[in-house]
């Protein structure tokens, strides 16, 4: 096998994740990528939305081996069973099962490293990971078995985001917080620049508390983030901080520092998204392969109505060209 494929997970079948593909594919873009991409979910499915949607293209199902040769002429699917009454419907815990069986092949083949990377779709956290898993990078960590808890890193080229914390609850942030996980993800991040990017990053770290400051005796700043910052620094890392994440995001920082990290979800995510819009996509660092999702959700408002930006989708393709 010549260029090992992308794979790509359906997801949540009631989302809009069919759509923006749709979109992608009437643009050509993967036919200008380097490596195949390689659908895991179901064909029928895909066909009675691409229908529904009123998109013509031509959905190849594979039967996937190390033998096989891909080009992105066509969708190449390898197909899922999965019995939906309606081709758009509202979301509920029915798939749940069909979800985890395309991760299952993904990561299988993965694992047999007869694929390069993997994409997939956006999740219910309500209705597939009910509550067992924090979010997607976690359940992925499970099930791969990893010891060390893998870095979610919300990526533009320009300017990008780490939340220490994922979906966790904002009252148990503070207990949740530890000098190896601030430690483990900014080494993740500073790795993957290097080797994968051939850039030594600058990193911006923010407080937990207003203004950096605690009523506490003790401020989680002094008890975890200054040590942290600390061991960085011994350790060669470009790493400054800890800033008061309320004037932090201002347009000379953004230039300043390649990757800020926060110690929680919406204190780097927020001004991420206001930002750059749908210009940004979420890597999962510390995996044994790459794995990036378009940094939006399920979305099932949009449902069905051919209006829903596919930026993220094409951000998330894009970003494979520059990696080999």
């Amino acid at each position: 096998m010549k260029n090992k494929p992308i794979l790509i997970v359906l997801g949540e079948p009631n989302s809009i994740f069919s759509e923006l593909l749709f979109k992608v594919f009437k643009n050509e873009l993967p036919k200008k990528l380097n490596r195949p991409l390689l659908l895991i979910g179901s064909e029928k499915l895909l066909q009675s939305q691409m229908k529904a949607l009123k998109y013509s293209a031509k959905i190849k199902k594979v039967k996937f081996s190390k033998n096989t040769n891909l080009n992105n002429k066509n969708i190449n699917i390898i197909d899922v069973e999965y019995n939906f009454k309606k081709t758009f419907d509202k979301i509920s815990n029915d798939s749940g099962k069909y979800i985890n069986n395309c991760f299952k092949i993904a990561l299988e083949l993965l694992k047999k490293k007869l694929a390069f990377a993997l994409i997939n779709g956006p999740i219910s956290k309500t209705h597939f990971l009910k509550k067992k898993y924090l979010g997607i990078t976690e359940y992925l960590s499970i099930k791969l078995k990893r010891k060390n808890k893998p870095t979610m890193l919300i990526y533009n080229s320009a300017f990008s985001v780490c939340p220490i914390t994922t979906h966790v609850p904002l009252s148990k942030v503070g207990r949740v917080l530890s000098k190896k996980k601030i430690i483990n993800d900014v080494v993740n991040i500073n790795n993957f620049y290097i080797k994968k990017l051939k850039i030594k990053p600058k990193f911006a770290i923010l407080g937990l508390n207003p203004h950096c400051e605690s009523i506490n005796k003790v401020s989680e700043e002094d008890k975890l983030i200054k040590p942290s910052i600390k061991y960085l620094l011994r350790k060669k890392i470009n790493i400054e901080g800890p800033f008061s994440a309320d004037t932090f995001f201002s347009k000379k920082n953004l230039v300043k520092y390649d990757v800020t990290v926060g110690m929680y979800h919406d204190q780097v995510l927020t001004p991420m998204k206001t930002i750059f819009n749908f210009d940004a996509i979420n890597l999962t660092l510390g995996l044994p392969f790459i794995r990036v999702s378009p940094d939006h959700g399920v979305n099932s408002i949009m449902l069905g109505r051919n209006i829903s930006n596919p930026q993220s989708l094409i951000s998330s393709i894009n970003f494979f060209k520059k990696i080999k």
